[in-house]
């Protein structure tokens, strides 16, 4: 409950609703996505129970999950797995993001969903979380800072308390705690992307095998 002031969900104040009505208002995608034995169809239905197939294959679209998708076996009809154990962690997080695009939720919640995924799925899930925040509230926890880049407004907290908020422009100017995190990813991001370019140039130099 709120020590001060109100929340308000649409305008209400929230303790007007049942549970169920602030439940089925949200959508959440967690850090470590959890699926249910079953099909790739089914697993994105559960965001929507009665949802068509083609909301499903359009949901899977926007998710950046489609085109993974139709390239196995049986497509959407493909066997996920116990807890989703046949697939990549990168592939269990897009469907996670394309149920809760399904869902048409009001309210979104991002829990450090890019935070085990590597960047090519990352930028994916970027994309389909600009879809889904269109014309909606989003929360989006992140220490990865390009996944919040884009936020109206960041709350960078530190011991429990707001140290700083702003847009991400704001932010860097005022050169605090956001602006040292940032720095130092991107320089993280930019030594990486260096070695695995050096990598690359000493393979391309390496001498071929000769044969014996």
């Amino acid at each position: 409950e709120p020590t001060e002031g109100t929340i308000t969900i649409g305008g209400q104040d929230y303790t007007k609703f049942t549970l169920h009505a602030i439940q089925s208002r949200i959508g959440v995608v967690l850090q470590t996505p959890h699926l249910f034995s079953g099909t790739i169809r089914e697993n994105i239905r559960y965001g929507r129970l009665d949802a068509t197939d083609e909301e499903i294959v359009e949901a899977a679209k926007l998710a950046g999950a489609h085109d993974f998708i139709v390239k196995m076996e049986k497509g959407y009809d493909e066997e996920v797995g116990e807890g989703g154990n046949l697939l990549s962690v990168g592939q269990k997080q897009l469907i996670s993001l394309a149920r809760a695009i399904l869902a048409r939720p009001e309210i979104f919640v991002m829990d450090e969903a890019t935070s085990s995924v590597d960047t090519l799925t990352e930028a994916l899930i970027q994309r389909g979380m600009e879809t889904l925040m269109r014309d909606r509230t989003g929360f989006v926890i992140a220490h990865r800072l390009s996944t919040i880049k884009r936020a109206d407004r960041i709350l960078v907290i530190e011991g429990g308390r707001i140290a700083e908020m702003g847009t991400h422009a704001e932010l860097l100017r005022a050169r605090g705690h956001y602006y040292r995190l940032y720095t130092r990813q991107f320089r993280h991001e930019l030594e990486q992307e260096y070695d695995a370019f050096n990598l690359q140039l000493l393979r391309e130099k390496a001498p071929a095998p000769r044969a014996a």
